[in-house]
């Protein structure tokens, strides 16, 4: 459901404005979450409850296949030429920031609150239903928000804005660039955290508590890290980070893993899944503004938001089947060398492709926007 999402709110925001896009999708997610906190149990309705989580899961699935390429697009575009690293990098401190309140929810639960019994039995709805009401917050936020683009006020035609085949006639090179770019790091993205845990349980043999105590602080300096390295690429580029991240990332990452599946103590354990954070933070923090900048305003949200959909569903959602089919065929060292090549691919293409900061089509939209304002 992610890359329809991705196509068909990229094709809403750059028609109708971020704004409309990004409320709706919320309250997808929203809606999506309720239902999961209300569906009865399979004695209960049988067939019906397996079908509804389905349906809740699809919704959810459209919502984020929609919501990056719009948020990246709106936090890249509501800041300054000199902020733009900077503020595009609170999309993903607000994503691991979602990690961090379901982890700290997930503790709670299980050491404050609740008996194993009662989490397995009902105590599971819990986040659920908190999802569901911090999504009608972020509803109200979002209906109140400044717009920053209007679709009306534009010279393109109506016709050319969020269509599929404009994008892939006048700017194939920058769908390709944004697969490249994306492919190894949402694939070491999801490693290190989504997978991680999974990882500290069945290869490292820590308890699930002490996992999620340790995820938990590694996602709060994580998500710090995120503004520090936008701010830096707005003074000295983007390219610098991405390369950073795709070198120390194609040589680093069989050590890292390798050494961590040995990890004798947690806090080795905890120093090497923080050194790959920082790796990867090269590409997190910049990543939404890197492709941002790659597109005009007309098809924007959708130039960002499909490919990037795409690739996430093939690599990054993929992640822990790859992992845990390897390590359950007995070959779970090959997983860190698919990681490696993915990230090696991306490399690549930070190497080809020019720094956006110093290029932005965005740039050149305020300059044409400011001789317009002139001349009148």
């Amino acid at each position: 459901m992610r890359p329809l999402g991705g196509w068909l709110f990229g094709t809403l925001a750059d028609r109708r404005g971020r704004k409309t896009a990004m409320t709706i999708s919320v309250l997808l997610m929203s809606f999506g979450s309720l239902l999961i906190a209300i569906t009865p149990t399979y004695n209960k309705i049988g067939i019906f409850a397996p079908a509804l989580l389905l349906l809740a899961r699809l919704l959810q699935g459209l919502s984020v296949g929609g919501e990056y390429g719009t948020s990246a697009t709106y936090l890249s575009e509501i800041a300054g030429p000199g902020s733009r690293g900077f503020y595009s990098s609170f999309q993903y401190v607000t994503l691991i920031g979602g990690q961090l309140i379901a982890l700290g929810i997930q503790l709670l639960l299980q050491r404050v609150f609740l008996s194993a019994a009662e989490l397995e039995q009902w105590g599971w709805r819990i986040p659920f239903f908190l999802g569901a009401i911090l999504a009608i917050v972020a509803y109200y936020l979002r209906r109140n928000m400044e717009e920053t683009v209007v679709p009306g006020n534009t010279p393109v035609a109506a016709k050319q804005r969020g269509s599929i085949r404009v994008l892939f006639q006048k700017h194939p090179l920058a769908v390709v660039q944004v697969v490249g770019l994306t492919l190894g790091g949402t694939l070491a993205f999801y490693t290190y955290t989504t997978y991680m845990q999974k990882f500290l349980v069945n290869t490292v043999h820590l308890s699930r508590d002490r996992s999620t105590i340790i995820t938990f602080w590694l996602m709060l300096i994580y998500a710090a890290l995120q503004p520090l390295f936008g701010w830096l690429s707005d003074r000295y580029g983007r390219k610098p980070f991405l390369l950073g991240f795709g070198i120390l990332g194609t040589l680093c990452t069989v050590p890292i893993l390798t050494a961590l599946s040995s990890a004798d103590s947690e806090w080795s354990a905890f120093v090497l899944i923080l050194t790959a954070l920082v790796i990867v933070s090269g590409y997190t923090s910049i990543c939404a503004v890197v492709k941002a900048e790659m597109f005009p305003s007309e098809v924007r949200a959708l130039g960002v938001g499909l490919p990037y959909a795409i690739t996430v569903a093939l690599f990054g959602g993929t992640a822990e089947y790859i992992a845990l089919w390897f390590k359950d065929k007995g070959h779970e060292s090959y997983f860190y060398w698919y990681v490696t090549g993915c990230i090696f691919i991306s490399l690549v293409t930070y190497a080809l492709i020019r720094d956006t900061k110093a290029t932005s089509l965005m740039d050149r939209e305020v300059d044409l926007a400011d001789k317009g304002n002139t001349t009148v």
